[in-house]
């Protein structure tokens, strides 16, 4: 038999059992049955343990699937909108048109608040500026200006023969306010865009962006308008804008009206053109208790009125790609400033040029109250 070619298992089975021997079937065990119970409740556990660790995990992806989604929503103008007023509003073209009735209620309110409105001489104000060791060759070089704010400008700065003198007292005078009302709207625009980027805000918050649509004359709470409008002029175009309106900080208006720009007015207080009939000019030239309040009246103009919309729109491009706002580049804009259009244009690139105004673009106000200090 174990010769042959194929072994048969039956024969062996059968001549094995012939000499007594006794066959059974080996019990697997692993398939035991005191084994069995075993594996099936580690195998259990197992898979129990498996799902326990994947459940948290999937719902923290879905949850962050909706905060994805909850963030996208609240940052679109219409849907934030919908939660600050409870209704839909229409869309309107950015920066377009003018609510006037509250334009200009925090430039009054600085004419009511009392200051120090002595005026200083032109000597006194140069010593104290010697005292404070606030020189213009120090700000060009290190970039930090004191926060020297003062009311007036000396009548004798019209009678200071050196150009180069009298730039000079004019530039220190004006520039620490040019930077204060920088630093106010950087300090909103900073808190404009915290609101916008939080999925809920406080009635506080609402409040104080509403009363900000009314400050910048924004129609329909368009708050597209208002991120374009809310925002600095570069030192260096405000400082040549004054010096070319002012001669310098010379002229009649500047003197006894604080008015540093030569805003007009057709209703409010001012001063009239010399040598022009009543009946030609029915316009006048704004007037101001403080210095103060012509810079931000000047600032506010451009960030409202609709000649300076085109300005307007090129700063917020520059914004978008990250760019320093160019004054050079801003004053092209500013063609409907005055009668002279591109020829006035030309004339403030000309005097930010010569004077290296530019200089004081990245000049920092020191900081008067911890909040600014955050901001600058």
């Amino acid at each position: 038999m174990l010769k042959s070619k194929k072994i048969n298992l039956n024969q062996i089975k059968k001549k094995l059992i012939e000499k007594g021997f006794i066959i059974t079937k080996k019990k697997n065990s692993f398939l035991s049955k005191d084994l069995k119970s075993f594996y099936f409740t580690t195998l259990s556990s197992f898979a129990l343990i498996m799902i326990s660790a994947l459940i948290p995990l999937s719902v923290n992806i879905k949850e962050d699937i909706n905060v994805s989604n909850s963030t996208v929503d609240n940052n679109s103008n219409v849907n934030f909108q919908k939660v600050l007023d409870g209704k839909s509003l229409d869309q309107k073209n950015v920066d377009e048109g003018l609510d006037l009735e509250n334009l200009f209620e925090d430039v009054f309110s600085i004419e009511e608040v009392p200051t120090d409105t002595v005026r200083l001489s032109a000597e006194t104000i140069n010593q104290l500026f010697k005292d404070t060791k606030y020189s213009l060759t120090d700000v060009r070089k290190n970039k930090i200006v004191k926060p020297i704010n003062l009311s007036l400008l000396p009548t004798e700065i019209k009678n200071i023969e050196s150009t180069k003198k009298k730039k000079n007292l004019f530039i220190k005078i004006i520039l620490p306010l040019i930077l204060e009302e920088n630093n106010r709207i950087k300090v909103d625009r900073k808190k404009l865009f915290k609101i916008l980027n939080k999925n809920m805000n406080s009635e506080t918050e609402k409040k104080w962006l509403n009363s900000k649509f009314k400050q910048y004359g924004v129609l329909n709470k368009d708050l597209s308008t208002l991120k374009v409008r809310m925002d600095i002029v570069p030192a260096s175009l405000a400082i040549a804008q004054a010096a070319k309106e002012t001669g310098w900080g010379t002229s009649r208006f500047a003197i006894e009206g604080n008015a540093l720009f030569g805003q007009w007015t057709w209703s409010g207080e001012g001063i009239k053109p010399a040598g022009v009939n009543s009946e030609d000019a029915k316009h006048k030239v704004m007037k101001f208790k403080v210095l103060k309040a012509s810079v931000r009246a000047y600032q506010r103009n451009l960030n409202t009125h609709g000649s300076y919309k085109n300005f307007r729109s090129e700063r917020a491009k520059m914004r978008d790609n990250d760019e320093k706002l160019d004054s050079l580049i801003l004053a092209d804009y500013l063609d409907k400033y005055a009668a002279t259009g591109k020829e006035y244009t030309k004339i403030i690139k000309q005097i930010i040029k010569q004077n290296s105004l530019q200089d004081f673009d990245k000049v920092k106000l020191l900081p008067s109250s911890f909040q600014l200090k955050n901001i600058i």
